[in-house]
Formats: C-alpha cells, sequence, structure tokens
C-alpha cells in the first residue's frame, strides 16, 4: 500500500509579469509533487498565489529548501506551511452569496460579521470594484462560498440576511451552490 501524501500550502506574492505560474509549477513538478489546489490573481500591479500541494513528505521537503532559491529567481515573497486534509464538512450545506452595492468602505467586514455571528464560515470570497455602465458610479461586488451549519433553519437565515442586505442597501442573492 502507498504511502499517504503529505500537504503543503505555499503563498507567493511580487510584480506581475508572465512565467510565474510556469516557473513554480515546473519546481512542484521535478519533485514529483502535484499541485491539488490552487488561486491566483493580480491586485493592483502584483501577482499573488495560494497552492496546495501534496506529495511524499520527504519531497515537500525538497521542495521547501528550495524556497530561498525560488524567491531570488522569481522576485517574490514565499511562505510554505505544512497541513493536513482537509476534514469533511459533513455536517454543513454549501451556499452561494452574491452581493452588488455602490461601492462603500465597510461591505466585507459587515458581510463577514453577520455570518462569523451565526457560526457560518466563509470558505472562499472574491471581491472587486467597477464602473456602473453608463453611470460610471463606483460598484463593489462579492461572491462567496460559506457552509452552513445542517442545524441552521435555512429559511430564517435567508430572511434575516435579506432584511440585513436590505438595511445596508446591498442586492443580495442566497442561494444553494448546485455541483
Amino acid at each position: 500500500m502507498p504511502a499517504k501524501n503529505s500537504h503543503l500550502v505555499i503563498s507567493a506574492l511580487g510584480d506581475d509579469r508572465p512565467g510565474i505560474v510556469n516557473r513554480l509549477a515546473k519546481a512542484i513538478y521535478e519533485v514529483d509533487c502535484n499541485i491539488s489546489d490552487s488561486r491566483m490573481t493580480v491586485l493592483g500591479g502584483e501577482f499573488a498565489i495560494l497552492l496546495l500541494v501534496e506529495g511524499p513528505w520527504n519531497m515537500l521537503a525538497k521542495l521547501e529548501d528550495q524556497v530561498p532559491e525560488l524567491q531570488e529567481k522569481l522576485g517574490l515573497t514565499i511562505t510554505t506551511k505544512r497541513t493536513s486534509e482537509r476534514a469533511g464538512g459533513a455536517n454543513l450545506l454549501p451556499y452561494g452569496v452574491d452581493v452588488v452595492a455602490l461601492d462603500h468602505p465597510g461591505i466585507v467586514y459587515s458581510l463577514a460579521s453577520f455570518f462569523s455571528e451565526k457560526n457560518i464560515n466563509i470558505e472562499d470570497m472574491t471581491t472587486s470594484c467597477y464602473a456602473a455602465a453608463h453611470t460610471g458610479t463606483p460598484m463593489f461586488s462579492v461572491r462567496m462560498n460559506i457552509g452552513i451549519p445542517a442545524d441552521i433553519h435555512i429559511a430564517a437565515l435567508r430572511d434575516e440576511f435579506m432584511d440585513f442586505c436590505d438595511s445596508m442597501n446591498l442586492d443580495a442573492v442566497l442561494e444553494p451552490i448546485k455541483n
């Protein structure tokens, strides 16, 4: 029976330019490890990446030893952290939240507070600012994936969330994620 793989989270940040993903992926591939999950984006002029890498513990150690050289070659700030497989969320219902509003400070904080007070985990979140069509008004959008504990009454939560959003002048949708 093959040995169970270990897991390593890698985060990297640096000036955006072509080839960063290629060079990071090559370094991971060359030590016989695999990228099992990732997020990457450009924020301002900075490139940011999060990678979940899996492989034998000794190959992950070899990859960790290469971090100083990779930082130098790629001009990135790289951090690593060993982690374990995520525990199953069998008692969590996957829901998506979409919010659009006039841009103003505190939207993310208010949404995070609402869900945190109800012990609802934000598992993934993407935000963006953009200019409204025709008017150019600054707009803000949020997309979240949340895990709702199975013992929460969904209809009551949805009503409370919609009332909360109405009070903040946020246009929102809360719906199950269809896999």
